[in-house]
């Protein structure tokens, strides 16, 4: 590999790392906001049904990564993807701060 392949892919590293951070920005912004919550299924919900096309675009795009980490633990574990979700839920509301929104069974509620 030469030199300039080299910065190239380094570049790409640390650009997706940034798009990482931001999307981690975004989200923790959304939570407290209001806009978005933890569900039981592990994966993020819309508190605010009428959220902005924004914040309805990062929700589906996370949950699209969050799934595929889930099937890759479920597989590498010999778990179903259900049992990794119900874990994963649990493991993502149990670490919400408090003031923001999780799913429970009777619905959304500030934790």
């Amino acid at each position: 590999m030469n030199f300039s392949t080299r910065i190239a892919h380094a570049m790409f590293i640390v650009l997706t790392l940034c798009a990482s951070l931001v999307f981690a920005a975004d989200m923790d912004t959304a939570k407290e906001n209001g806009a978005i919550g933890e569900r039981l299924d592990g994966y993020l919900g819309l508190v605010n049904t009428s959220a902005a096309a924004d914040v309805v675009e990062l929700v589906k795009s996370i949950n699209q990564k969050r799934k595929v980490q889930y099937q890759r633990i479920a597989q590498t574990n010999d778990l179903s993807l259900e049992q990794v979700q119900t874990l994963a839920g649990t493991k993502t509301i149990k670490k919400t701060s408090p003031g923001n929104w999780i799913q429970t069974s009777e619905g959304w509620q500030k934790k």
